[in-house]
């Protein structure tokens, strides 16, 4: 696991010059800037995440998990708990949340998400600056699901990309994927 935080801000440097919206990554680079401290959930106001935009072998689907606590369809992520290296963190969700073997980390960072996440018991709401990853699965697309999820679900991209009711920042990555392909 590593800390160090510089790999982080150079991959969010390059994806703000890159990106549409270069200030929609302004935050994320000021939170990383803060130090290891915002990859830890202490960070009580919000902290790094990182997720998999996990697509199919021949990029045509991909697999969404239905969230047991947020009780709707996602792709699979967590929490960093102190790794500066997002993208392993993001292959990592994968693999523990879908049991999906062959998996593989495609490319720097594909997406960009801030979003707050309700309070909880005894957890405050707070903010979750998610990173997100292309992970694409191998030719065994066979999943089981987690005790984090109701169901897991392969989806065709396209039609993540034109469902109204589907989280919008689903619509956006799957509008982006085809896009890119």
């Amino acid at each position: 696991m590593t800390t160090d935080l510089s790999a982080l801000c150079a991959s969010l440097r390059q994806y703000a010059r890159t990106c549409a919206n270069p200030a929609g990554a302004t935050a994320f680079l000021e939170l990383a800037e803060e130090g290891s401290h915002a990859l830890t959930r202490q960070r009580l106001d919000g902290h790094f995440t990182a997720s998999a935009w996990l697509v199919s072998a021949d990029g045509e689907r991909t697999l969404l998990t239905h969230h047991r606590k947020l009780d709707r369809w996602l792709q699979p992520g967590g929490h960093a708990d102190g790794d500066a290296d997002l993208a392993r963190v993001a292959l990592r969700e994968a693999e523990e949340e879908t049991g999906v073997g062959e998996l593989a980390v495609e490319g720097g960072i594909f997406d960009l998400d801030r979003h707050q996440i309700p309070a909880r018991g005894k957890e405050p709401a707070h903010w979750h600056y998610d990173v997100r990853y292309v992970v694409r699965a191998g030719t065994d697309e066979r999943f089981v699901v987690s005790e984090e999820s109701h169901a897991l679900a392969w989806r065709e991209i396209a039609e993540v990309a034109a469902d109204p009711a589907i989280d919008p920042s689903l619509r956006r990555m799957a509008q982006r994927w085809l896009q890119r392909t």
